[in-house]
């Protein structure tokens, strides 16, 4: 298949830039595709759209304040994207914008207690990619993450035209993550609440962690038309022994909440035939017309024209339903993207 043909027309006034102030009353667009039918809904009806023993598996990672305004001695601006720890050492893998003349030893300046000295500039390994530099992390305390908390702020998705806001550091994280490693945040779980979480727990419910560190290649674009060519981002991510363990011994259905669930499980079933308690980490690349067997249904966003997202949810619930139920939405004039509305998803 070709990258153009996961192509749609949306009006700029569909993107999502801040999210609603109760996130539950979120619309969705209940998709089933047995029937080929869909349905306008809201995401607080997903309670009548889950079972007793059914298994609701959410990507409790957390997301850190990635983005740094660093200043060279001239006192230009460098803007530094935090990506990767290296080895449990105060190296990271980092993106940086306005960079160029920045020299392999150079120290940035963020404050007095936070610098950057540039280690390596490791150039792209294919036209998929951008440069990506090892930098030295210096900081005083113990905890680089507290460091980045203090200094940092959320990396919004590029199709987000507003400045980032101070209330950005809560509304782009769920209400149930726990495990600090994304750069970017698993967006189909912030419609969850707190109360709305325990309401699905008392109908019999099981919800299951898995946890995905999102990297902000999740938001590179396909720059191949043949997707074959298509090299995917690597991700790491783990699965607990009780997460495994409840899946392979399923009684009801397993909804993943977001792609990033998807991948996870998809990439370990793929490896070991089922659910296994792991750590690793994956390039998993779904489209059409791969068959999805971990999951056995599916909450997520609606996702950019000709993105990896929306390819894998066409191998999900089908290339000609999928977009069927986008122009529909479109048309319903539905929220789009990390902020914006969602689809409950059944095969």
């Amino acid at each position: 298949m070709k990258t153009t043909d996961f192509d749609y027309q949306l009006p700029q006034e569909l993107i999502a830039q801040s999210p609603l102030s109760k996130r539950e009353n979120c619309r969705m667009l209940h998709l089933k595709k047995d029937e080929c039918s869909f349905f306008d809904k809201h995401f607080f009806d997903v309670i009548d759209l889950l079972n007793k023993d059914d298994i609701l598996v959410l990507n409790d990672t957390k997301v850190y304040p990635a983005r740094v305004i660093a200043h060279r001695e001239s006192g230009a601006n460098v803007e530094v994207f935090f990506l990767n720890p290296i080895n449990n050492s105060n190296h990271w893998e980092v993106l940086t914008k306005n960079a160029k003349r920045v020299k392999e030893g150079e120290t940035l300046n963020v404050a007095a207690d936070f610098k950057i000295k540039l280690i390596e500039k490791r150039q792209a390994e294919n036209e998929n990619e951008i440069p990506k530099y090892i930098v030295e992390v210096i900081f005083n305390g113990d905890d680089i993450y507290e460091t980045l908390n203090k200094y940092g702020s959320i990396p919004l998705p590029p199709y987000i035209s507003r400045e980032v806001e101070e209330n950005d550091k809560d509304d782009y994280q769920t209400v149930f993550a726990r495990n600090i490693g994304s750069a970017a945040a698993p967006t189909a779980g912030l419609h969850f609440s707190v109360e709305l979480l325990e309401k699905i727990k008392q109908k019999g419910v099981k919800i299951a962690y898995v946890t995905l560190n999102v990297g902000l290649g999740t938001f590179m674009p396909v720059k191949v038309e043949n997707l074959s060519e298509h090299t995917m981002h690597y991700e790491s991510f783990s699965i607990s022994a009780k997460t495994a363990d409840l899946i392979n011994n399923k009684k009801g259905s397993v909804i993943a909440v977001g792609t990033t669930v998807l991948r996870c499980l998809e990439a370990t079933h793929q490896k070991h035939g089922k659910i296994v308690e792991t750590k690793d980490k994956t390039n998993i690349f779904i489209y059409p017309p791969y068959e999805i067997k971990s999951i056995d249904k599916l909450i997520t966003n609606f996702h950019l024209p000709k993105s990896t997202l929306i390819m894998l949810v066409s191998a999900f619930a089908g290339k000609d339903f999928t977009f069927e139920a986008y122009k529909h939405a479109v048309s319903e004039k539905y929220r789009f993207f990390s902020y914006g509305d969602c689809m409950f998803i059944e095969k």
